[in-house]
């Protein structure tokens, strides 16, 4: 497993697809998911879709605050695409709220979310938020829900974890050029999952973390909708990891991240952001219940979401896009008696993409040495082999 150190800055502006194409994925390694993928089994399966992301990377050895080491970055979700200004349906739910998520009493009220949403590290929000209004008012990306001609009101989405475990995090080194690096460079292609983006310097249950993805596609009988996640998993403790119903945090006790290991076996740490996008046209009181789903896929991968958690997350619908057409508009609304599928498929989704930005990060060494494993694929291949069904090993 390579371990990521350096003396000199690394800046990595990702559309989407360097550094993603010859990393392995969960289902490379043999594991076994439900529901069927979209082509590219991200987020940017939901058309319109689109993903940017800044990676900084600098520096080792001693911590020294403003100078490095550097372990962080920002990731954006574009759901119509750095193109558009129209807003999409939308909604949130907390889990657990010891984390920050701006924005989200406007898309309570509103229930639209305008222009992207933002992850980043904890003490990055102010800077990342303020730096969306600036890419907006120089693109002229107005948010035609609070714009009156030439003046308009901002209220953007920005999400975080906290990466300072790695990260020379009371440094600030996410600086506005790097979210408009990011929002500027957004594509619709693979998205760049592990150590990238905002995910650049997280745990997730004590192996390296990050930005992990996945995405279904429903049969036409069911609609024919797509449904995807994005994560930034920095959540978890070790014993609780499960990768497809198997007790992988407990079988791999070992390595635990230096000057942590107390609390990654008995505490809880870090956070995740989950974000849901789907072309399914639901409204915002469906994707509320849609938020809420997250959490079963969350629990699927072993989390409880502890008391230091902050686990929030966000759904929208790309359906619907004359939604703001005045004086009146029409809107489609899924039955509730169809949506079992869409909930189905969510579920699905953020259990593939927390193991996916596990399987894709790399063993990283940050501030003052500490270092933090990666989940090793060979031990994952043969667990997963051991723990499957006699009759389904008989099969293969």
């Amino acid at each position: 497993m390579k371990k990521i150190t350096g003396s000199l800055i690394v800046l990595l502006v990702l559309s989407g697809i360097v550094m993603s194409q010859h990393k392995p994925r969960a289902r490379d390694l043999g594991i076994s998911f439900d529901g069927t993928p979209g082509r590219l089994n991200a987020i940017t399966d939901v058309t319109g879709v689109e993903v940017g992301q800044t990676t900084l990377i600098s520096g080792d050895g001693a911590l020294k605050v403003g100078m490095g080491p550097v372990r962080t970055g920002v990731t954006g979700v574009l759901p119509r695409g750095k193109n558009s200004t129209q807003p999409v349906f939308a909604a949130w739910f907390s889990l657990n709220g010891n984390g920050e998520m701006t924005g989200t009493t406007w898309i309570e009220e509103s229930g639209f979310l305008e222009g992207p949403l933002m992850i980043t590290n904890t003490h990055s929000v102010g800077v990342v938020r303020d730096a969306v209004i600036a890419w907006q008012v120089q693109t002229k990306r107005r948010p035609p829900l609070n714009s009156f001609g030439e003046d308009f009101w901002s209220l953007p989405l920005v999400a975080e974890t906290y990466d300072g475990f790695l990260n020379d995090i009371n440094g600030f080194h996410v600086k506005q050029q790097h979210v408009f690096d990011a929002l500027n460079n957004a594509g619709s292609t693979t998205v760049a999952e592990g150590n990238v983006g905002g995910g650049t310097g997280m745990i997730c249950y004590g192996f390296k973390g990050g930005i992990g993805t996945a995405s279904r596609k429903l049969s036409e009988e069911l609609g024919g909708y797509t449904v995807a996640a994005l994560v930034q998993c920095n959540c978890g403790r070790r014993g609780q990891l499960m990768v497809a119903g198997v007790p992988v945090g407990r079988e791999i006790s070992e390595d635990l991240p230096t000057a942590r290991a107390n609390d990654v076996m008995t505490g809880d740490t870090g956070s995740i952001i989950i974000v849901i996008a789907t072309d399914a046209p639901l409204l915002p009181h469906q994707l509320k219940r849609l938020a809420r789903r997250a959490s079963m896929g969350l629990a699927r991968t072993g989390s409880t979401s502890g008391n230091g958690s902050g686990d929030i997350f966000v759904a929208f619908s790309t359906a619907n896009a004359e939604a703001l057409r005045l004086p009146t508009t029409q809107v489609t609304m899924l039955g509730n008696n169809r949506i079992n599928p869409v909930f189905d498929a969510t579920v699905q989704v953020v259990e593939e993409a927390i193991i996916n930005s596990m399987v894709a990060a790399e063993t990283m060494t940050g501030i003052n040495n500490r270092k933090v494993i990666a989940l090793p694929h060979d031990r994952l291949r043969r667990m997963m082999q051991d723990y499957r069904p006699p009759v389904e090993r008989r099969a293969r």
